[in-house]
């Protein structure tokens, strides 16, 4: 599915993590583009590797604890071959990262307005006044109702909204090509929830900028995505517009995950509960479908040694078989294929 509109060409990137001298794939073989002016989303439980994925195209991990495999192609450039300097001179400038805790992301013995103005004083020779004002505006972009008081207050001061939209103001001062948000709605009410994803979409809109949105709530995904790959135990098991992952969901691990979620036309009360757990790293089957444990009445003939992409519609892809031959054990009839 590469274009020339392609600005960021994730091919075949595995990242490995060492316990007790041994590495393990938290991500493997990953193959995602994101292009400018999309929200590309990736879903999954907690533990599927999205947020490992994040910190990979960043450069965040110890070279001495992890291995790194694969091409992270971002405007020509790949990013798995800079040094830290290297790095540094993307981060912020023409990647901002939004990162899933605040509280945790903000210096709490720094004023607001410095934290701000510390990617500027990287990234730019903008004058003290400018930088002043570029900060008011940024506030007032994200927001904030009195970005003047705000931008004297500490991060204890601020509420988990406000602290989020500091963050993502943070993250766009020097208006980034691309944005990464991870779970940028975490822990926040809905309503505010609302507001945060409507200011994604603004910046988007007014710097063309490519987001890669981290998130396990579908919800969100639903209602912000343009394209929409969904992550199973470190890989992609199936991507495809929003639109095709929703209404016409192939993989067993993307329908079940759209079955768990409540339906307002449904007249049972129980919730679908996906049974079993995402394998740990040290416990990852090297063959096989990873889903293949969770889904046990599935034949094992029906699922791949080594499960390949597989193009079921124009820029639609399943991982394995399997999905041919699929369906819950309540379905009545035959089985599509």
């Amino acid at each position: 599915m590469e274009t020339a509109s392609n600005f960021l060409n994730i091919k075949d990137v595995s990242t490995a993590f060492k316990i007790n001298g041994q590495y393990y794939d938290a991500i493997s073989h990953i193959n995602l583009q994101v292009q400018h002016d999309e929200i590309l989303a990736i879903v999954g439980e907690s533990g599927c590797g999205k947020s490992t994925l994040a910190t990979t195209i960043m450069g965040l991990h110890d070279p001495a604890e992890t291995k790194i495999s694969g091409e992270v192609d971002f405007e020509g450039t790949d990013l798995l071959k800079l040094d830290e300097k290297g790095y540094n001179q993307f981060r912020g400038a023409k990647i901002g990262m939004i990162f899933q805790d605040p509280l945790s992301a903000l210096n709490p013995l720094k004023r607001i307005e410095e934290q701000i103005s510390e990617v500027m004083d990287y990234h730019t020779d903008l004058s003290a006044e400018d930088k002043h004002n570029r900060v008011i505006e940024l506030l007032n972009q994200v927001g904030i109702v009195n970005p003047q008081r705000t931008a004297r207050q500490f991060p204890h001061e601020l509420s988990g909204g406000m602290r989020q939209r500091v963050i993502i103001a943070i993250a766009i001062a020097c208006k980034p090509d691309l944005i990464i948000a991870d779970e940028p709605t975490t822990a926040l009410d809905v309503t505010i929830q609302a507001q945060i994803l409507d200011v994604l979409r603004d910046i988007q809109k007014e710097n063309h900028a490519g987001i890669i949105l981290i998130t396990h709530d579908l919800g969100v995904v639903a209602e912000t995505a343009d394209r929409v790959a969904v992550m199973y135990a470190g890989q992609i098991v199936e991507q495809g517009t929003a639109e095709q992952v929703f209404n016409t969901p192939e993989h067993p691990y993307t329908r079940s995950l759209l079955r768990s979620m409540p339906q307002r036309d449904n007249e049972n009360d129980d919730l679908y509960v996906i049974k079993g757990n995402v394998p740990s790293l040290q416990k990852m089957p090297a063959k096989g479908d990873r889903f293949a444990p969770r889904i046990p009445w599935v034949p094992a003939e029906a699922h791949e040694e080594n499960p390949t992409m597989h193009e079921v519609a124009p820029g639609h892809e399943v991982r394995c078989t399997c999905y041919k031959h699929f369906q819950f054990p309540d379905e009545q009839g035959s089985v599509t294929v």
